[in-house]
């Protein structure tokens, strides 16, 4: 099978547990069910990602600012995700992003989402992560890059996103050799579209390529059309209960 290409050992999950990270659910008017089981106690969660309307919005939203205290109560991370558009969108917005996000919500850090991967952008999103680290003490920062990216981002924050995308492409991909450096728990997959038949085989890669948070879904993106990510798995139960209860983070 392709994604067996390193040699040696595969590495351990994070410290031995594998757990979720939840890109972004659609907004709680929508997915009120979703928001509610994030919070349930024993859920292997990592962090869950706010995403109000492609960043933080205009204007305060009560029911996310509701949704995201029930989390942190919970003792789960959130996150507010920020659009760098590939490395093109200016400092500034992304700062005045951050701002809002810690005032109206208190985020515990964020996801950089559509991050670039080249070396050269590479002196400006360490720029950005140095700022959103001074504006919040201790924020989680999270490179949401989907692909593995110049070896260096690995020390610009506390995780990579190095694979989202499609269960057909998940199934035969491979891992940088670059990543044996770091612990699984600096890696993060998404998959979409993972049949349930195919569940064992998906935690098996994700194990065997050393990412210690996951999220897999039965949703698909419909050509393009919808985010796949904005609602959970209909085999939501049966994951977690493949994975374990654990504690969040």
């Amino acid at each position: 099978m392709p994604h067996l290409t390193r040699t040696g050992a595969p590495r351990a999950a994070t410290s031995g547990r594998l757990g979720f990270g939840v890109p972004g659910c659609a907004h709680p008017l929508v997915a009120p069910v979703e928001w509610a089981e994030l919070t349930r106690p024993g859920t292997p969660l990592h962090w869950a990602v706010l995403n109000v309307a492609q960043g933080p919005g205009t204007r305060p939203d009560p029911h996310c600012l509701e949704a995201a205290g029930k989390l942190r109560n919970a003792g789960v991370r959130v996150l507010g995700h920020l659009d760098t558009a590939y490395g093109t969108r200016p400092f500034g917005k992304l700062v005045s992003d951050a701002h809002r996000f810690l005032d109206w919500y208190r985020v515990d850090g964020f996801l950089l989402d559509r991050c670039p991967t080249d070396r050269d952008a590479l002196p400006g999103v360490r720029r950005t992560v140095s700022t959103l680290r001074a504006l919040r003490e201790g924020a989680h920062v999270v490179l949401g890059q989907g692909a593995h990216p110049y070896p260096g981002y690995a020390e610009s924050a506390d995780q990579l996103v190095t694979f989202s995308g499609p269960w057909s492409e998940y199934r035969w991909s491979q891992v940088a050799e670059w990543t044996a450096d770091h612990p699984a728990e600096r890696f993060c997959h998404f998959v979409h579209g993972v049949p349930r038949t195919h569940l064992d085989e998906a935690l098996r890669i994700a194990r065997w390529q050393g990412a210690g948070t996951i999220y897999f879904t039965d949703r698909g993106d419909d050509g393009g059309q919808m985010n796949p990510f904005e609602t959970l798995p209909g085999y939501w139960d049966e994951i977690v209960s493949r994975i374990g209860p654990g504690i969040s983070e």
